[in-house]
């Protein structure tokens, strides 16, 4: 088996077909799809997605995302209640809520995730929620909106080193992420979690210095993965890792003092969150 090109477990076709028929029905976004994730449909298999609100065009343009940019549709005020239904539906114990960047409004969404926290516990009070969100620019009223959130874990990926930052994600910003992580971990008695993707050109030493960083700025929870080109508009792949250098960075993670790390080829953000 070629050490670069790790295979995907075989989904359930049923638990699939079910869960895209109640996405359908309840006229949902999952990051899942619009990301192009190579899980998808193992994740599928498990009950599992990761629901993208606040529409599927972004404001921002990451060379590494298959979201669409663009200008984006006001929000939908009845997403927060299709959502709920869709997670009663599926009976799911576990919910990733993320969204893609809304620069273009004044709480850069915050409100929007409170509304759908709300609406998930209204009828779905034992599912536990894990919000992985924008940096909504370091803005600490709509940072504080997400802590008032009755959730279980608080997520922001920091997804390359200080070095790439502008060339990957040309309209954020590596301490303002930080500075994201560290505010949630401050005024937070829930984990933190990023998570990085390695594959952009980055070096050894340089990867271990943004784990310490995110370690210093309060995360305890982390996961690694390797960048898969979604497009060939998309920034090229400068090196493919064998999962030998996942498995070292995972030692070298709990080494720096992380509580959990999820390190692999096909590993993503949301990839296993339920039991990270």
């Amino acid at each position: 088996m070629n050490p670069y090109k790790p295979r995907v477990l075989a989904p359930n076709p049923e638990k699939v077909a079910k869960i895209t028929t109640i996405l359908k029905e309840h006229a949902l976004t999952t990051i899942c799809e619009e990301a192009a994730c190579p899980n998808r449909s193992e994740c599928y298999g498990r009950d599992v997605a990761t629901f993208m609100i606040l529409g599927n065009t972004c404001t921002r343009a990451c060379r590494f995302c298959n979201v669409k940019t663009g200008k984006p549709s006001p929000p939908d005020p009845s997403e927060p209640e299709r959502i709920a239904k869709a997670i009663k539906a599926l009976n799911l114990s576990y919910v990733v809520i993320t969204s893609v960047d809304r620069d273009d409004l004044k709480d850069f969404g915050a409100r929007h995730f409170a509304k759908c926290v709300l609406a998930i516990k209204s009828i779905s009070p034992q599912t536990k929620i894990e919000l992985l969100t924008p940096d909504f620019k370091a803005n600490t009223t709509a940072l504080d909106i997400i802590l008032s959130c009755d959730v279980d874990k608080l997520a922001h990926n920091q997804e390359t080193i200080r070095q790439l930052t502008k060339r990957i994600r040309p309209q954020s910003d590596y301490e303002r992420s930080l500075k994201v992580l560290k505010y949630y971990a401050t005024y937070s008695n829930k984990p933190v979690k990023s998570s990085l993707m390695v594959g952009f050109g980055e070096t050894k030493a340089q990867l271990l210095e943004t784990m310490q960083d995110l370690y210093d700025a309060g995360v305890t929870q982390l996961t690694l993965g390797q960048y898969l080109q979604p497009t060939q508009r998309h920034h090229r792949v400068i090196k493919y890792y064998t999962q030998d250098f996942f498995d070292e960075m995972k030692e070298k993670a709990y080494l720096i003092g992380f509580k959990a790390v999820s390190s692999g080829i096909l590993v993503r953000s949301s990839y296993f969150a339920e039991q990270l």
